[in-house]
């Protein structure tokens, strides 16, 4: 009988999860379950974009009151999702998506049964918050269940996003067609505290915490036991290793997230950060309009519109798909740079061409837009930060970049608007084009990428037992010159 591996640490659940050729049986359904919550934020943000025009009809809302309510959930987005980061590290990864969950949920209900505009409003904040906190524990955990070679699979998250959006707007559809009226955005609503309560039940039962958190903790019996639920891995906890210890003795918060901006790790965050700045701002800025396009291209109906932008979202599932492609031949680094590329050249052509083109190359101009985002920077501006640090401060890493992705979702939402009330469509999308631009100026002059480099758990562990071993010989030399 082959003796069982010891795990003295974070390195070695490390290791052993970085030696699975695939992941299969319950790990692959709890992976997709994790994947599920990225997938209800994704549905929560595309319920109120398909039926805010019905919305705002039946309510007479403002112009302000709608700028309001699109730019609240990734406002508050900006706070949460480093509270999510900070959870994730004190109490673990999975209580704090369940928790998200809860709050979806309520939001969704609250939202759907509103009778004015407060009540819509303050739904669309516990929506915000849910989406803040789940968001940036989920590429955490993701990034902890997944095995080195297999780390593209996080930019799967992409096509997610846009199966997501597609999938609202198709249920949009199907309301419409059943006549429900000027109620059809309470019915797209509130349909995702359903997705959300599927989600919620699901992971409930199915989530086991992650070994490398519980190994960071120190809690080894606990880790293996999860490696054999999750993997099938049988192993035994060893006696903690020094780099152990050293996690274990350390405070874990927000002071922590002082890490991020220090030595090796302050490139990787101001390059996972322009990536995700400049992606979330490029996408929400166009993303839009894109509705505006759609209907200029389709027609003015309600289903021909609905229908061109699923037509855009559907370049946006094969987008993120070869994402995942992509980041493996090329890197994260890269692919991000070739995609703010194709991103840059699309928004010159729009705003020189708009309305001056032939339909085709109408369609075509946005159709590349979307190609390029969504498999470059729209999938790496999550993916990179999720892989480039360590255990202990991985998902603060990712609540940090989650947060800089958020304040660019409020520019592209708000900011941009008051652009094109100033200068019009056609020279809002010249003005955008900066963006991409400088996304590939940064992706170009950091060379990190985690793709090509060594587990940051790994090294983290290796420094750490360096570390110990120079102050145990210390400690020595002073005994013997004591002595």
């Amino acid at each position: 009988m082959a003796q069982r591996p010891s795990v003295k640490g974070v390195a070695d659940v490390v290791a052993l999860i970085d030696g699975l050729g695939k992941i299969t049986g319950r790990a692959q359904v709890i992976w997709f379950l994790v994947f599920g919550g990225l997938f209800l934020d994704a549905y929560s943000n595309a319920a109120l974009s398909a039926g805010l025009g019905p919305m705002t009809s039946q309510m007479e809302l403002t112009s302000t009151q709608v700028s309001i309510l699109t730019a609240t959930a990734p406002a508050l987005a900006i706070i949460f999702n480093p509270v999510g980061g900070w959870l994730a590290t004190r109490i673990g990864r999975v209580p704090p998506l369940l928790i998200a969950k809860v709050f979806a949920i309520a939001g969704a209900l609250l939202a759907a049964f509103a009778g004015d505009f407060t009540v819509v409003w303050f739904g669309r904040v516990l929506v915000g918050v849910a989406y803040g906190i789940d968001f940036a524990v989920a590429m955490a955990l993701l990034a902890e269940y997944t095995p080195a070679k297999l780390g593209g699979r996080l930019n799967l998250w992409q096509a997610v996003w846009y199966v997501a959006t597609t999938s609202n707007l198709a249920l949009a559809l199907l309301f419409f067609n059943l006549d429900v009226g000027a109620d059809i955005w309470r019915w797209s609503v509130g349909s995702a505290a359903v997705v959300a309560a599927a989600l919620l039940v699901g992971q409930w039962l199915m989530l086991k915490e992650s070994p490398t958190w519980l190994a960071s903790k120190g809690r080894l019996d606990e880790a293996v036991v999860n490696l054999d639920r999750i993997y099938k891995i049988k192993a035994v906890a060893g006696n903690p290793d020094e780099a152990t210890r050293a996690a274990t003795d350390a405070p874990a918060g927000f002071r922590q997230a002082g890490l991020l901006f220090k030595g090796d790790y302050l490139p990787r965050t101001v390059l996972s950060s322009v990536i995700s700045l400049g992606q979330s701002m490029q996408y929400f800025a166009v993303g839009w309009y894109l509705p505006l396009i759609s209907l200029t291209i389709f027609g003015e109906s309600f289903e021909k519109a609905t229908i061109g932008s699923m037509v855009f979202n559907a370049f946006g599932i094969a987008g993120g798909l070869l994402s995942a492609y992509f980041g493996r031949r090329l890197g994260l680094r890269l692919s991000s740079a070739a995609g703010f590329a194709g991103v840059f050249v699309a928004l010159l052509a729009m705003g020189l061409t708009f309305e001056k083109v032939p339909t085709a190359v109408a369609f075509l101009l946005p159709v590349l837009f979307i190609l390029c985002h969504s498999s470059g920077p729209g999938a790496n501006g999550k993916s990179i930060a999720a892989l480039s640090y360590s255990s202990d401060v991985r998902a603060l890493g990712t609540g940090v970049t989650g947060m800089v992705g958020s304040f660019g979702s409020v520019v592209g939402l708000y900011v941009f608007p008051q652009i094109k009330d100033s200068l019009g469509l056609a020279d809002t999308f010249l003005v955008l084009s900066v963006v991409p631009l400088l996304g590939l100026i940064t992706c170009l002059a950091i060379k990190w990428d985690p793709t090509k480099a060594a587990s940051p758990d790994e090294v983290a562990g290796q420094d750490r037992a360096a570390a110990g071993a120079r102050a145990g010989s210390t400690q020595s030399a002073e005994s013997v010159t004591a002595r």
